[in-house]
């Protein structure tokens, strides 16, 4: 990951301490920053984007992404609706997802979004059903398991064999045979997702030559799809919350490991990516508890706003924007009664009290998203740079 600084936003304290937490905090120009830049790197290459709603679908959060004139990744009928209500084309928005419900498909088709992943034999024929009863052509994509490990946690690895994501690549010819029978399903590319925070970039050029190898087995059948989809998966570092992820670098890869045939385009899905360093949880510190050997900054917040330190062991950067006073060491946890309600361990932080606020950095993607109503505790506000004041 690089360090490359984007301008790092001044949180307005002062305003801070007039609002009830914890909230989330979205810094717009580090936003628009971000976006700036991966739209002017994929267009080098005429790469399409689509945002990956499932990072975040915080509606003003939408609202400017869909400014800069990118697409729609979806997983669900309501992130289709979301989109959509958003201002995204439907002629941008692709739908992903395991298990796709007959009503969630319907939407897509009566809005005629521009593909459907379609990740098993079991949803290609339900598909082409309810697009039969609708007298209409359901444009698809097949998501295959390329069996690329894209080295990151477990619980977001979805690129390999034996994954409920995708069709495996031993699987794939029974697929290109039942096609021709299916009236109503139009195979106009392939997508691949190979997982969530990747920071090895030898991942995304293994995917690439993957992609080639699959490439000759169409071929193979006289078969050129329009559209190769290599989903998202490019990860942030949640060490340097002021950086932004070197996406000149990624997109070159793909530009040069991909063997395009004729009027072929190349899609991403970025999520994280795009939304996550803009993000910062802000909390404020109940009480310090002194344990026999350890010190405990308890705060407001807890796995009902922030559930990825407890879901996937995350790291987080936090930060004490109430003190410069010398460095102590924390563990940082929250109120929720559950003993793994905790953001970090034996953590190096500015001396704490009681009213101090806690910022918890890089929270823009799978923050908000993810919040629960647990404990009957009440889903965080947002507030933005922008209009704070």
């Amino acid at each position: 990951m690089t360090t490359e600084l984007i301008t790092k936003g001044n949180f307005p304290i002062e305003k801070f301490k007039t609002l009830e937490t914890p909230f989330y905090y979205y810094d717009v120009d580090v936003l628009r920053k971000t976006l700036d830049v991966v739209k002017t790197e994929a267009g080098k290459y005429n790469f399409l984007l689509h945002y990956a709603l499932k990072a975040n679908t915080n509606s003003r959060i939408l609202s400017i992404i869909s400014e800069y004139g990118l697409g729609a990744d979806c997983v669900s009928g309501g992130e289709i609706q979301a989109a959509l209500n958003a201002g995204f084309p439907p002629d941008k928005i692709v739908f992903a997802g395991v298990g796709k419900a007959d009503w969630e498909i319907n939407l897509g088709l009566d809005n005629d979004i521009f593909c459907f992943n379609v990740e098993s034999v079991a949803e290609l024929r339900v598909l082409n059903e309810l697009a039969g009863a609708k007298k209409k052509i359901a444009p698809i994509a097949l998501r295959i398991n390329p069996e690329v490990d894209g080295h990151t946690h477990q619980h977001i690895t979805t690129g390999l064999r034996e994954n409920k994501f995708g069709i495996n690549l031993g699987q794939l010819d029974e697929v290109l045979n039942l096609l021709p029978s299916l009236l109503n399903v139009k195979l106009i590319g392939i997508h691949f997702h190979i997982g969530s925070q990747i920071t090895d970039l030898t991942s995304f050029k293994a995917l690439c030559i993957r992609l080639n190898e699959i490439q000759e087995q169409f071929l193979g059948r006289n078969i050129i799809v329009e559209h190769l989809n290599f989903g998202g998966g490019f990860g942030i570092d949640y060490e340097h919350p002021d950086s932004m992820p070197d996406f000149k670098t990624y997109f070159e890869i793909f530009h040069e490991y991909v063997k395009l045939q004729a009027n072929q385009q190349i899609h991403f899905e970025p999520g994280r990516s795009i939304v996550g360093q803009c993000g910062t949880l802000i909390s404020k510190v109940l009480y310090l508890k002194e344990g026999i050997s350890k010190k405990f900054a308890i705060l407001d917040a807890g796995f009902t706003e922030l559930i990825r330190p407890v879901l996937y062991g995350a790291y987080h950067t936090i930060e004490n924007i109430s003190s410069d006073e010398i460095l102590e060491t924390y563990d940082v946890v929250g109120p929720i009664c559950e003993s793994a309600d905790c953001f970090a361990k034996d953590r190096k932080l500015n001396r704490t009290k009681r009213g101090d606020l806690y910022a918890i950095r890089s929270a823009g993607a799978y923050g908000e998203i993810m919040a629960s109503q647990y404990n009957c505790r009440k889903l965080p506000n947002s507030y933005f740079s922008d209009s704070i004041g």
